[in-house]
């Protein structure tokens, strides 16, 4: 470097730089392992091959599998439904459930929601449902905007949230979206 060049000041990661793109190819090699049938164990080193990075870096940058897959599903499960807006609490509900159930049915979500609750534990957990509750807070607070009366977002988790994920990592049992539907009757009887 001449006397009269200097280096740029360096301000910190680039939005959609290296960073970003290693972030996307591991992410994208943990749903691809979790896809496969083969049944290879998602390790770090498993992950780091796939994605065709080091181990190291996805160490450095997550240091265990529950955190990479509490990453994965945080990012997975962001934004992912839209709240439905009928004017309706029950219709919102329902189509809310009927979405949800069809997003739990997904080949690419089932095995990332069993992996991450059964690696990661209540983070795990966390990740999965965060998203879901602060997205049913809403539909909540625009009915009680309308001047109505609802369940607590607790109520409204254990009486569909819970049995829809329930019946998703634990069982065999199909989730229809007509099934999900009934949820919400048992929440809100006629």
């Amino acid at each position: 470097m001449s006397a009269t060049t200097s280096p740029l000041p360096r301000t910190g990661s680039r939005p959609g730089g290296r960073s970003a793109r290693i972030r996307a190819a591991v992410h994208r090699a943990v749903e691809e392992l979790l896809a496969d049938e083969t049944g290879e164990p998602l390790t770090i080193p498993v992950v780091a091959a796939r994605a065709g990075v080091h181990a190291t870096t996805v160490y450095r940058r997550w240091g265990s599998v529950g955190e990479l897959l509490t990453d994965v599903a945080t990012s997975r499960f962001s934004g992912d439904i839209v709240v439905p807006d009928t004017g309706s609490l029950r219709e919102d509900l329902e189509r809310y459930a009927s979405d949800l159930a069809k997003d739990l049915n997904d080949p690419d979500t089932l095995p990332l929601v069993r992996a991450t609750i059964g690696t990661a534990g209540g983070q795990g957990a966390s990740a999965c449902t965060r998203e879901r509750r602060q997205q049913l807070q809403a539909i909540l607070e625009r009915e009680q905007a309308r001047g109505h009366q609802t369940p607590t977002v607790e109520r409204v988790m254990d009486a569909v949230l819970a049995p829809l994920y329930y019946r998703a990592v634990f069982t065999d049992q199909a989730l229809t979206p007509e099934w999900a539907r009934t949820l919400v009757s048992h929440l809100l009887p006629d």
